[in-house]
């Protein structure tokens, strides 16, 4: 393709970009402005299929500047991925596919939802390394069924977030040869020149992160092209610092941080326009030429995905087809459910059935944030990643859990994340991510009260559960034995759209009196109950067995009482009014037990015994006595 009809593909994509943001009167044209030459080029190198979002074997393409939707929907619109002039012209409008940033799920051809700066690239990151899984059960020797590059878009302020150093360490550590991020380098961040903020030498920075770098000019086709075409051939992750300027082509706004996230004006977009051999007066305009020219993307996307549909009816890749099949289709009815019978701590029970699963579910991979032997997630004789099952996340959980994301949404994968759960802080912006994504990412999460004991309270969670209880679309279990962990299990592997947690505890718990288990799949259910209860107490985790315990005591002193066990709050308040009336009996007293901050009980409680401070350092016993958690102090506030 000639470097003239490369400009002016270039420059309706910078134009679309400022107009809609014109016309929204709000977003980003700097960033889209900048990165339209580049976008241009990687329109020759991108393998995608815009009759199919879903192929599986195409190249992902994560914008981890999600402000620069200006620069995305353009390119999608133009590819042809079902967004029209409307579409573009109702960007950031109420109810529009062109929302402020993008959104999985929302807009035909988005791989996962960016925006909070840093999590495009460990997203990019956990696209590479699904490849490599997935990968790793189908590709032989002679034939390949998962050959696909990932290229991941970012700028200056990706790269200072710091899960972009935990994320990109990662990468360079399993040496993931097909990603390729090209780093848009203008300098600018919105309070003006990088100048004020950052002085690294990026280039070393990826180097001693065991990355391949590359420099182009931006803004020169031939210099993207070579450096792309490099990248794709490399051994290792390769960085490509693209210079660019930013708001390129926007007249005296070029270059000028003024330009980061607000309009341009109508008088700047239409001089530089006429500068381009634009007609100014058109808004929202595109060539006939330059719309051809993207829209071959639809034809060669379509006969790219036929030829993989026709190498995997090759002889050579009967075994692999099998295998993608089984990674594809997971078949729950294969679990072989263990069976607990004595005292455990939940973490243990849960360290069981992950077990169970991964021996049935070829699809079942995680790994931990270096505390597998603590959290109890290790996969025995499942081999380590890419060809195991258990990954080796190092002390890195924001990128751990953005990397899980990106893993959930690749297909044929069923990805699993652990930590400490007080060290859930340090990744919940990609738990509220998965959330709001709907991705099915398994978060578990041990040491879950005080109940951590000497480690102190630096170490003991206490408003956590609030916190993820209060995130929509996300379901958090607490069991209260193994056979409540199972039924946990069993229900957030049918739910195909939303997160679920499993916070555990590290202290042993009794085996409880199950007679309805069943009906934890509603949340909550009846656990023991007297005819004419005045009381009902409500617990999750260790404290139901508390709970039960000051039941029996009740009844000594002839109070008749309720025990409910909740495991997933979220799940139960989604029942209808009749069921938990019929659970948390309105005509009692309702008293909700937990050892952290529980706030969200009072939806249900009359008194919520719970943390109002944080822990300390002790053996556990000793700490659930010191804050209240015994049957004689429950008992005395009951009175």
């Amino acid at each position: 393709m000639s470097n003239q009809m490369r400009q002016k593909m270039a420059d309706s994509i910078r134009f679309l970009a400022a107009d809609m943001v014109q016309a929204a009167n709000s977003g980003h044209p700097g960033a889209p402005m900048g990165l339209a030459d580049i976008a241009v080029v990687l329109s020759e190198h991108l393998n995608h299929n815009p009759k199919n979002p879903s192929w599986l074997n195409r190249d992902r393409l994560v914008f981890s500047g999600g402000h620069a939707t200006g620069l995305i929907y353009s390119l999608y619109y133009l590819w042809g991925y079902g967004l029209s002039i409307e579409d573009l012209k109702n960007f950031r409008q109420l109810d529009s596919k062109t929302p402020g940033h993008p959104e999985y799920g929302h807009t035909a051809g988005i791989e996962i939802t960016t925006g909070p700066l840093g999590q495009g690239i460990a997203n990019a990151v956990g696209f590479s390394m699904a490849s490599k899984f997935v990968g790793a059960q189908t590709n032989s020797e002679t034939a390949k069924l998962i050959d696909h590059n990932v290229y991941c878009l970012c700028g200056d302020g990706d790269l200072e977030e710091g899960i972009s150093y935990e994320a990109c360490s990662i990468a360079g550590h399993n040496k993931l040869d097909n990603l390729i991020v090209i780093y848009d380098s203008n300098r600018i961040t919105i309070e003006g020149s990088t100048d004020l903020s950052i002085s690294e030498d990026i280039r070393k920075r990826f180097e001693s992160q065991a990355w391949d770098v590359l420099e182009c000019d931006g803004h020169n086709f031939e210099e993207i092209d070579a450096a792309i075409t490099t990248a794709k051939s490399n051994k290792k992750p390769t960085l490509i610092i693209a210079n660019t300027v930013i708001a390129k082509g926007a007249g005296k706004l070029e270059g000028s941080h003024h330009s980061h996230g607000a309009p341009l004006g109508d008088d700047v977009i239409a001089e530089a326009k006429s500068a381009c051999g634009f007609d100014p007066e058109k808004k929202f305009f595109v060539d006939e030429d330059v719309m051809a020219r993207f829209r071959c993307a639809l034809e060669e996307g379509d006969l790219l995905e036929r030829e993989w549909i026709h190498r995997q009816k090759t002889l050579p890749l009967m075994e692999q087809n099998e295998a993608l099949f089984a990674l594809l289709n997971p078949d729950f009815s294969r679990i072989q459910w263990p069976v607990f019978d004595k005292a455990d701590a939940t973490r243990n029970t849960n360290g069981k059935i992950l077990n169970a699963i991964a021996k049935a579910l070829p699809s079942f991979i995680g790994g931990s944030a270096d505390l597998s032997p603590s959290n109890k997630t290790h996969l025995s004789d499942m081999g380590v990643f890419p060809k195991g099952r258990n990954i080796y996340f190092g002390i890195r959980e924001h990128a751990m859990a953005s990397i899980v994301n990106a893993m959930g949404l690749y297909g044929g994968i069923m990805p699993f994340s652990s930590t400490f759960f007080v060290f859930s802080d340090y990744l919940k912006p990609s738990a509220r991510i998965a959330s709001l994504s709907g991705i099915q990412h398994f978060f578990i999460w041990t040491h879950d009260s005080i109940g951590v004991g000497e480690d102190g309270p630096t170490h003991q969670p206490i408003e956590h559960l609030s916190q993820f209880r209060a995130l929509p679309n996300f379901y958090v279990w607490r069991p209260a034995d193994g056979a409540e962990n199972i039924e946990a299990w069993k229900s957030a592997l049918e739910m195909k759209n939303s997160p679920s947690a499993f916070v555990c505890s590290r202290q042993n718990l009794a085996v409880l009196p199950h007679a309805v288990l069943g009906e934890a799949a509603k949340g909550g259910y009846l656990l023991a109950s007297d005819a004419d209860a005045t009381v009902t107490l409500m617990a999750s985790g260790s404290e139901v067995e508390l709970a039960l315990k000051t039941k029996e005591a009740l009844n000594a002193k002839a109070v008749q009482a309720n025990v409910v066990s909740v495991p997933c709050f979220d799940l139960f308040i989604e029942q209808d009014k009749a069921y938990i009336d019929s659970i948390i009996k309105p005509d009692t007293k309702k008293i909700a037990i937990e050892a952290a901050r529980g706030l969200e009980w009072y939806r249900f409680a009359d008194e919520v015994i719970g943390m109002d401070s944080f822990g300390a350092s002790a053996p556990a016993g000793q700490l659930f006595e010191k804050f209240g958690f015994s049957v004689d102090s429950i008992l005395e506030k009951i009175k």
